[in-house]
């Protein structure tokens, strides 16, 4: 008798289980397809922060995204904002926490916030422009 890969090692989750992770995660992470249609759309609902730092958003960044580094977000900086506006927040990629830390804070400053899933990488990937 053979052994079990290693995926089938571990069990799937019960499907009720996989049903309530992956709907949950709809609450804390968007993509890039769904942002730009929702730019493209010219009235998004939302406010896009490219958290990677001024130097790398003047070199290439999400049409509509303001420059808002992960470590200057501070409520100060929030201020004009209504406090029940969503924030959608992307970095470099995959490979970067930037996003979540930019996530980590606005949460922890009670605003609503996900994440763009993919970054600047899942934007190119998807054949979208960037501005400068």
């Amino acid at each position: 008798m053979s052994q079990p890969s290693a995926v089938a090692a571990v069990p799937a989750a019960p499907s009720a289980a996989a049903l309530a992770h992956f709907e949950a995660g709809f609450s804390f992470e968007t993509d890039c397809w769904d942002v730009h249609d929702a730019l493209a759309g010219g009235a998004p609902d939302f406010v896009l922060l490219d958290v990677r730092g001024t130097e790398k958003y003047a070199a290439g960044h999400v049409p509509g995204a303001l420059d808002l580094a992960h470590r200057k977000i501070v409520a100060g900086k929030l201020a004009g904002y209504p406090p029940d506006t969503l924030f959608v927040v992307y970095c470099a990629g995959p490979h970067c926490n930037g996003a979540a830390r930019a996530a980590v804070r606005l949460a922890r400053l009670g605003r609503p916030v996900k994440l763009m899933a993919g970054g600047i990488t899942g934007w190119l990937d998807e054949g979208f422009d960037l501005a400068s």
